[in-house]
């Protein structure tokens, strides 16, 4: 896990480096300073000596001076490197979910995807800058505070090497309790983001249905699971201050009654015992010890924390794309022909539920297919397997007369337009979300797609016309708009196969009807696909596939299947009922 994550610190590696090589040069510098206290106390303050008071005074004085700049620099370019580094991890999660193909998005839903993105990688963050100031300089504190100590009173600094151990395993019996309870806080804040996400995105729904207290206590639960479990995580690492609290009160203690019964014995003489500067000195070293044992219980909790958002991390980055380009990859893509061979898919491989089952289709270049049936058989899942959104299990699917994996997938997929049944713009503006596809594309062009879309007629009334700021999630245009302005964006890319997935079902029938016209006129090379659920859309296809439970039930031509397929001919019926208004004779 650190290993991947490591790969993320990049350019921040010598600015880490630095900090490092600070921390313990400040180390250096606050073990030194007992000393001068030590020496100033009893050679200048005990001997009433002003010029040695004057001369360690000085000293103390520059060294506690040099001690306080090495620790603002230690900071300003620690806290760099830590911000430094969480700005790559984000960018570095980013950029790996970009390549993930559906099938590994699937195993990550989206409010997940955000918590990881954010609250992971801030504790992450502190947790680094933690690490490269304060996890260095504790140990080499403790150690060199230990070995100063020995070096003024051996006996008395056998202290130390009794309460340390005792501290240390009360401390992490402290931490291996608290690890899980925050393991379990982090997917709670996936549960928090995916209610958020859902109810924000559902708003429209939540009032229309007035279950707006509904969602409040949905929020309200989950929430207080995340309190609970931060409480009893809280609880247990707000024993880490009165165990240090009294384990330093003992050592002061201690030192104290040991050192002034030395002082008396001794008579305040270094040459025969213990002085009160060296009393001074222990007392300076126990504090400091003590302290940093606990930072290091500080630390031990923030990477407690942290290690979940880590693993949680790593996930992310380690996550390897199903789907790759090829060795050799071939990248032109010489037409729209496409044929489906043999083809079987599951979206989980232990799955004994067939998604789509022994597909054998052939559609010529530049030909018009329609798509139909009942919801779920598969009709978004066939066509999703074309720019290989998914790759197929069994079998091959063919573009071109060559199997789409063997393409590049860069340009397998500029290749393939294809507009999805949920119709998601971008907050920006109109122009900005057509040339989503082309960032090439000449107003011309622009104009020529909305015209084929018709959604020229909309945009010109539109305050700033193509420059009208869109919502996210295009809230500020009707779904017929929306819908347009998808096929417009799909157009501008000059594909050889343009898919439609249900994306014209907000458009009237004669709207509709022109865009269809507009598609057979204006673009006669490239193989337009339509799954549709209203056969007004796919009537005049030049062939027509019924899908039931992922296999093709039938093919034809409308009137063919008027006559063969008994599944198209219900639904036309039903549907052509509905237009005139049919309404079933009441039973008497």
């Amino acid at each position: 896990m650190l290993k991947i994550l490591m790969k993320s610190l990049k350019e921040h590696k010598k600015t880490s480096l630095i900090t490092i090589f600070l921390s313990v040069i400040g180390v250096i510098f606050e073990i030194i300073i007992p000393l001068c206290m030590a020496d100033l106390i009893d050679f200048g303050i005990n001997n009433k000596n002003i010029n040695d008071v004057l001369k360690y005074g000085t000293i103390l004085l520059i060294i506690a001076l040099l001690d306080l700049i090495i620790g603002m620099l230690s900071a300003h370019i620690g806290a760099k490197a830590s911000t430094g580094f969480a700005a790559n991890l984000r960018q570095d999660m980013y950029d790996n979910v970009q390549t993930f193909s559906f099938s590994n998005i699937d195993k990550f839903y989206t409010a997940s995807i955000i918590t990881r993105l954010t609250t992971d990688v801030t504790n992450v963050q502190n947790a680094y800058q933690m690490l490269i100031r304060i996890a260095i300089r504790v140990p080499i504190m403790i150690i060199f505070s230990i070995i100063v100590s020995f070096r003024i009173n051996s006996k008395i600094s056998l202290i130390f090497l009794i309460i340390i151990p005792i501290l240390t395993t009360l401390l992490i019996i402290i931490i291996l309790k608290v690890h899980p309870i925050f393991q379990k806080v982090f997917r709670d804040y996936d549960n928090l983001n995916n209610v958020v996400q859902e109810n924000l995105k559902g708003i429209l729904i939540v009032k229309s249905f007035n279950q707006e207290n509904h969602e409040t206590n949905k929020f309200k639960k989950i929430s207080k699971y995340i309190y609970e479990n931060f409480a009893k995580a809280e609880r247990l690492l707000a024993f880490n201050s009165p165990l240090m609290q009294g384990c330093m009160y003992i050592c002061m203690i201690l030192i104290s009654w040991i050192s002034a019964k030395a002082i008396i014995a001794s008579g305040n003489n270094s040459v025969f015992g213990l002085t009160t500067g060296n009393m001074t000195a222990l007392i300076t070293y126990a504090i400091q010890i003590l302290s940093s044992l606990m930072m290091l219980s500080m630390i031990f909790a923030m990477i407690t924390i942290a290690s979940s958002s880590s693993q949680r991390i790593a996930e992310i980055l380690k996550e390897k794309p199903d789907i790759t380009n090829p060795q050799d990859p071939i990248y032109e893509v010489k037409d729209g022909d496409i044929e489906f061979q043999n083809v079987s898919f599951v979206y989980d491989s232990n799955s004994n539920k067939k998604i789509l089952d022994n597909i054998n289709l052939h559609i010529s270049s530049g030909q018009i297919i329609g798509i139909i049936g009942g919801t779920g058989s598969s009709k978004s899942s066939l066509v999703q397997l074309i720019p290989r959104l998914y790759d197929v299990n069994n079998g091959s699917v063919v573009l071109g007369g060559i199997d789409v994996r063997k393409y590049d997938l860069n340009t397998l997929r500029n290749s393939v337009a294809m507009v999805l049944q949920k119709n998601q713009l971008f907050s920006g503006t109109i122009k900005e979300n057509l040339i989503f596809g082309n960032e090439n594309a000449t107003m011309e062009e622009i104009e020529e797609a909305c015209r084929l879309a018709k959604a020229d007629e909309f945009i010109k009334n539109m305050p700033e016309g193509y420059n009208t700021y869109i919502e996210q999630d295009g809230t500020n245009v009707s779904g017929g708009q929306k819908q347009r302005l998808c096929i417009a964006r799909a157009l501008l890319k000059k594909p050889k196969v343009l898919i439609l997935d249900d994306s014209t079902s907000a458009l009237d029938t004669k709207t509709d009807a022109l865009v269809q016209k507009s598609f057979r006129e204006y673009i006669p090379n490239t193989t337009k696909i339509i799954i549709a659920h209203r056969i007004s859309s796919i009537q005049h296809a030049d062939q027509i596939f019924v899908m039931d439970d992922g296999k093709i039930v039938s093919i034809g031509k409308h009137e063919q299947l008027l006559e063969k397929c008994n599944i198209y001919s219900e639904i036309f019926e039903s549907q052509k009922k509905g237009e005139h208004g049919y309404e079933p004779k009441s039973k008497t």
